[in-house]
Formats: structure tokens, sequence, C-alpha cells
């Protein structure tokens, strides 16, 4: 199977890369946010934390593509809240808004009643992948914290069809794709979405890189720095956004 046996070389390359990724602490958005402490628990289905599962559900931008392409019948930040909670009543649900969403600047805020009833923690500007080593799994629409709670060793459940749902690597509890009949490993899926099909650019040179050259800068903080402007227009897109619809239509 081609989507499993890599070429060992390929495989020693990619294995590398997410050991590489993983201890680096990279990210998507890689950015420093504080550490969230979370009471030590086991499987036990008990009402104490300290024996209660601990499961991380991100919040996502609900106008963003991979919700409006992606999800199923959950398709906010809400419902995918409660799904996780019905599934889970006895688990230590801590829920991850958004930075987007958190900042004023995308749709899909859960109003503090809704989170308080439905969630143990609210996990506000807090270190995602702190949050990710702090628990036993993660329950996501289409987020890409689900992916890199793979690569770091945690059980995923995913309500809709992000990239990495339906290869067998993931609980699919949403409609995935047909056509994605192939069983990767792990280690291929990560060469696929971090090696295969990507391009990266080198902000030092201004030309093509390997990931691993991206990762070295992203470890040494080598990236184009984000001043007034880009952030007034990334604000505007914000609020844009959700109304793509108007200029889409015809």
């Amino acid at each position: 199977d081609a989507a499993r046996h890599l070429p060992d070389g390929t495989r020693r390359r990619a294995e590398r890369l997410v050991e590489g990724v993983v201890r680096a602490g990279v990210s998507k958005y890689n950015l420093e946010r504080a550490a969230v402490a979370l009471p030590e628990t086991t499987d036990g289905p008990g009402p104490d934390p300290a024996t209660r599962r601990r499961i991380l559900v991100p919040g996502q931008v609900e106008d963003d593509a991979s919700i409006r392409l992606g999800a199923g019948e959950v398709a906010t930040n809400l419902d995918l809240l409660k799904a996780a909670r019905k599934a889970n009543p006895t688990a230590f649900i801590v829920y991850k808004p958004h930075p987007d969403v958190e900042a004023g600047l995308r749709a899909g805020a859960v109003a503090g009643e809704e989170t308080a009833r439905l969630a143990d923690l609210v996990a506000e500007e807090a270190d995602p992948l702190a949050l990710i080593e702090a628990v036993d799994e993660v329950w996501t629409m289409t987020s890409l914290l689900g992916f890199e709670a793979l690569l770091r060793g945690k059980s995923v459940t995913c309500l809709g069809a992000p990239f990495y749902a339906g290869w067998g690597l993931t609980r699919d509890r949403g409609p995935v794709p047909a056509r994605r009949q192939a069983r990767p490993d792990l280690i291929a899926l990560a060469h696929a979405a971090l090696i295969d099909y990507p391009r990266y650019f080198d902000p030092v040179t201004g030309q093509p890189c390997p990931p691993e050259v991206a990762v070295d800068r992203l470890v040494s903080g080598i990236t184009p720095r984000t001043g007034p402007l880009a952030r007034l227009l990334a604000k505007a897109q914000g609020l844009f956004a959700g109304h793509a619809w108007i200029w889409r239509r015809g």
C-alpha cells in the first residue's frame, strides 16, 4: 500500500520533521500564550476532576471556508460543545475559543452562560499546544488543532471532514468523502500534509525552501513582522468574511 509504505529515506525524513515540529512546539499560530493548569486525571468516569477524562474542544471561526465546506450537521462552536458534552457527560471539558474570535475579528463567539453549562474550563488566550499536551482527547469540527493533536499522540474525534479525517487515524462522527479509502499511518499522512503537498517560502532569502528550513525560521523567530496596517487589514478581512456571498453571487 503506497499510502502507508513510504520509501525508507522518505519515511525517515518525515519522522525527523514531525519530531522537530513537536520538540520545538511549532503550531499554526506560533504565539506565546499562557499555560493553563488542568487537574491530573485518569480515564475513570467518576465526578471528581482527578478521575475524569480530559477533552479539549477548540473553537473555530464559524464563517471560515473549512466550516462552510467541511462541517457536517455540527457547524457552530455551540453545537460542537453540545455534542462533546452529550457524548462525554462525565468528562472534564476544556473549551478553547479561537484567537480571531477572542480578538473580535471573526464570528464564532459562544455566550458565557452556554460555556459555563457545557464546559468545565474556558481557556481564554491559552497556549493551544500546552492544552493538547494536558488533555486525553480533542473533539473538533475541522480545526488544525486536531492534526496537531494527532502529531502529539492524542485521540481525535472529528465531527466534520478536515484533511486528516477519514483515513483511519481519527474517530469520525460526521460524513467524510467516500474517496478516502487509503489507510496511511500517521507518518505517511504527515509526509503528505507537511512535505509533499505544501510549498514553503523563506522570509530570509525570499526563495522557496524545504519545510525543515521553514521550521527553523519559526523556531528562531525569523518571520515577517506584522505592522499596524497588516493588523487593520486582517480586521477588515474578518469583518467582511461573513458577507462573501454578496460578491460571489452569479
